[in-house]
């Protein structure tokens, strides 16, 4: 398999940091072109192209889908007797390779009826899963209906998953009153109206699935104030909470708990409801806390999650996936699609 490592070492060293994907989009686009797909560059922002390639005639009933964009900040690829490095190389661009040879030996070995969709903007806002689902997946020669299945690659591990947590994202911001630190009687601290708020969300149950477990909140961002000898006439917090159920009965609650006190202003930031995956005999299951593209793109089909590395290491300074990972990859996509394809 040195060309699959060969190969993701290359997508690797094309730089493709959210909002940057265009170069990596063509260079896929022309690999899979010549492997006889029928490939489309559509653009969901300017200069930002999902990509979509067909295999054989319409309808598509079955697609690989990963996401071609990364987290900031690039660094190149490496490569050790066991493990290739670089940004990306666990998410997504070790299943996005892994697809592609997948998809190669499928159509060498006559097998049609499957696509690979590759989307913009997974790390940010999943811009490029929105714009494929207002095209919808008729669009581009796709089938809907129960037969119609949506494999997406993340680090899973190599395991299916057996669903994901949803999330709720929102800024939260208090007014307050400054005065000097002494006299806090003639002041309102917002950093301290802040903090009770933050308390009293963290102390509330927000739901727990059987699959998923439970739902967390997290507090990633919070500022406010002037100095320490004066009480904060402001402070704002971002709030990021993975739920085990639908968006919508959380937003409302926490909407109303807002509600409460005047000084508290809100913007909402965006939000996507659990999702519980088809899972197949064969393969090792487990939930994933982290959320995907699937939530947006519903008429894509049923959706299959699973991919190599872990996601422990996306992301981080030492991003990278095993090889023996990577191998297994190629496997279990040319696996699934023959048996979900029938």
């Amino acid at each position: 398999m040195t060309d699959l490592f060969r190969y993701l070492r290359e997508l690797v060293d094309i730089p493709s940091v959210t909002g940057d994907e265009r170069a990596l989009a063509e260079r896929v686009a022309r690999d899979l072109a010549e492997a006889g797909f029928e490939v489309q560059l559509d653009e969901a922002a300017p200069g930002r192209p999902n990509l979509v390639a067909r295999a054989g005639p319409a309808p598509v009933r079955l697609w690989l889908c990963t996401h071609l964009d990364t987290v900031p900040p690039f660094f190149p690829s490496s490569e050790t007797a066991s493990h290739i490095g670089g940004r990306g190389s666990c998410d997504a661009k070790g299943m996005l390779s892994a697809m592609v040879f997948a998809g190669r030996q499928l159509v060498k070995e006559g097998v049609s009826g499957f696509g690979i969709v590759l989307t913009i903007g997974e790390e940010v806002d999943s811009l490029g899963a929105k714009h494929l689902e207002e095209r919808g997946p008729a669009f581009f020669g796709g089938a809907f209906g129960e037969d119609s299945f949506l494999v997406v690659g993340e680090p899973t591990e190599g395991f299916m998953a057996s669903g994901h947590k949803g999330t709720l994202r929102i800024r939260i911001r208090a007014r307050g009153k400054a005065a000097h630190s002494a006299y806090p009687e003639i002041g309102d601290s917002a950093i301290h109206r802040l903090l009770a708020l933050i308390a009293r969300l963290q102390a509330m149950d927000w739901g727990r699935s059987d699959v998923l477990g439970n739902a967390t909140l997290n507090v990633g961002l919070i500022s406010g104030g002037v100095a320490g000898n004066v009480l904060a006439p402001s402070a704002e917090a971002v709030l990021y909470f993975r739920l085990v159920g639908n968006a919508a009965p959380a937003e409302a609650r926490l909407d109303a708990i807002l509600a409460e006190d005047e000084h508290i202003e809100k913007e909402w930031i965006g939000g996507n409801d659990a999702v519980i995956c088809r899972t197949l005999p064969g393969f090792r299951t487990a939930p994933m806390a982290y959320s995907t593209d699937i939530p947006f793109m519903p008429s894509w089909g049923t959706p299959l999650l699973i991919g190599p590395g872990s996601i422990h290491d996306a992301h981080t300074a030492d991003e990278s996936v095993a090889k023996s990972d990577l191998v297994e990859a190629v496997g279990y996509y040319r696996t699934l699609a023959r048996e979900l394809l029938g």
